[in-house]
């Protein structure tokens, strides 16, 4: 079972009535994708419950209404092509509905080394572009995506910059985490071998 209690809200993409096409069992199963750090997981829903693609559920530690098992994390290769598909708008839809916490990034954004600044992992921003958004933000923080792209000229769509950099994130191989925790697979179970001791 998933230990870590963290995400608290999810977004369903996608919902199995009868579980994988390859799995023995034929429970439902749900993909769905956390709101803070945007973790992937599979998880039960409670008998009878149909889940729709896009809905938000509740996940956290209290009475859920909807799940009733956190099984795993899951790499993104481990999606459904469904749930694949999906992530990109569910990506798009957490960033929209949380805007301010998205615009902070780019009022408080660091460096990441005396090299490279945190700024500079979204695509498209380098060393020209970093410096025109530290020298906007120095003047007044920006209050929001539109305040953004009128005072930062070359981005028209600061959600969209952020959702590529998640997607990125959540693909895996990177070596900073901006928006994610990156998933580690847990060990396999090791039996003890040889005569117990103290």
């Amino acid at each position: 079972m998933y230990e870590e209690k963290k995400e608290e809200y999810a977004i369903v993409l996608d919902f199995m009535s009868t579980g994988k096409s390859f799995s023995t069992r034929a429970e439902p199963i749900t993909q769905i994708m956390g709101e803070d750090f945007f973790t992937l997981l599979e998880a039960v829903p409670k008998e009878g419950i149909v889940l729709s693609i896009g809905e938000r559920v509740y996940i956290g530690k209290d009475n859920r209404e909807k799940i009733s098992l956190i099984k795993s994390r899951i790499p993104f290769s481990q999606l459904t092509e469904t749930a694949k598909s999906t992530l990109p708008e569910a990506i798009h839809g957490v960033i929209t509905a949380h805007e301010q916490r998205f615009s902070d990034f780019f009022n408080n954004a660091g460096p990441l080394n005396i090299r490279e600044h945190s700024l500079e992992l979204l695509p498209g921003i380098g060393k020209k572009n970093l410096n025109a958004i530290i020298n906007a933000r120095k003047e007044k923080k920006f209050e929001g995506f539109a305040d953004i792209s009128a005072r930062v000229s070359f981005i028209q769509d600061p959600a969209k910059l952020i959702s590529r950099r998640i997607m990125t994130e959540l693909e895996g191989g990177e070596r900073f985490y901006l928006f994610t925790k990156p998933y580690q697979p847990r060990p396999p179970y090791q039996p003890r071998s040889g005569p117990y001791r103290h």
